[in-house]
């Protein structure tokens, strides 16, 4: 018995007792095997042909292998591959979205913005006006806000465009009043606008927390200035569609959108709260909406 090494295979010269006797081999070719079918022979022992006569077998009467060993071979590779799909497949404890979540890619995208509004502090002091409960405030926006209860709005944020596809987020948020303002927090969004954007409305969520307070400004003695500091974070389930987009394409386009809106939105909501604040300290008690729905 003995092992030949060769440029791309081992030539193997089987021993006496596997090509003639009892336990004698089917082997091909004058017993020259690959050390790659050695090996895998010795793992299916079925391949053997035992027999049980002692004299010496002939060669016609041995009937060859009926299952090869690359069918062999493509057999286990199905059955590795089926165990691999099947843990992957099991939703872990942690895990109750069901076992096609798992494999579903997702985006995060995240914006940020900060805007200031220098105003002129009139015989009411601004410090007044920011201090008031949420039951007094103005919807600023008839067309865009309307009130819920007295500390929960329902906002319609203008329509804009992602990847061609048109959406327009709707809002329900709750102002929780701070001795210099107020934290206006995201409870729920959804969607509107095209049928691929109101698809995602159970297979995303989102965060948004604005902080809305005021300063002194060193422009004049009576300068003062209206702050906010918004922060939206969104987690979406990529649509079939967009797969074939990479991640971070997407996440790098959904953030430059998403800090667009950021950067329209805050000066505009800063505007219509200092109108707000100059018809309030005017005097006027009817907290009528002065916005027109419009950028």
């Amino acid at each position: 018995m003995f092992l030949h090494s060769g440029s791309s295979m081992m030539t193997w010269a089987a021993p006496d007792f596997l090509v003639h006797g009892p336990c004698a081999l089917n082997l091909p070719n004058a017993a020259q095997l690959s050390t790659k079918s050695i090996l895998y022979a010795s793992c299916f022992p079925s391949n053997l042909s035992c027999m049980r006569s002692s004299s010496r077998p002939n060669p016609d009467s041995v009937k060859p292998l009926t299952v090869s060993i690359e069918q062999r071979l493509k057999i286990e590779r199905k059955r590795v591959v089926a165990a691999r799909v099947s843990e992957v497949s099991e939703p872990s404890g942690h895990d109750q979205a069901g076992p096609n979540s798992v494999l579903e890619p997702r985006a995060k995208l995240v914006a940020k913005g900060s805007e200031e509004y220098v105003i002129e502090e009139l015989q009411k002091p601004l410090a007044e006006y920011m201090t008031l409960p949420a039951s007094q405030y103005s919807v600023l926006d008839a067309e865009r806000i309307e009130r819920v209860d007295n500390n929960t709005f329902r906002c319609y944020v203008h329509r804009f465009k992602f990847f061609a596809i048109e959406v327009c987020p709707v809002l329900l948020v709750r102002v929780e009043e701070q001795p210099d303002g107020c934290c206006i927090r995201l409870l729920s969004c959804t969607l509107e606008g095209s049928p691929i954007a109101t698809a995602q409305n159970k297979k995303f969520s989102a965060s948004m927390i604005n902080r809305v307070s005021w300063s002194k400004s060193n422009k004049s003695p009576k300068a003062r200035k209206l702050i906010s500091d918004a922060t939206i974070e969104v987690s979406l389930e990529i649509p079939l569609a967009f797969r074939v987009v990479p991640v971070e394409i997407i996440e790098t386009g959904g953030n430059q959108v998403l800090g667009q809106v950021l950067r329209i939105m805050l000066p505009r909501f800063l505007d219509q709260l200092a109108k707000d604040y100059y018809a309030w300290a005017s005097g006027d008690s009817s907290r009528r909406p002065l916005g027109t729905g419009e950028l």
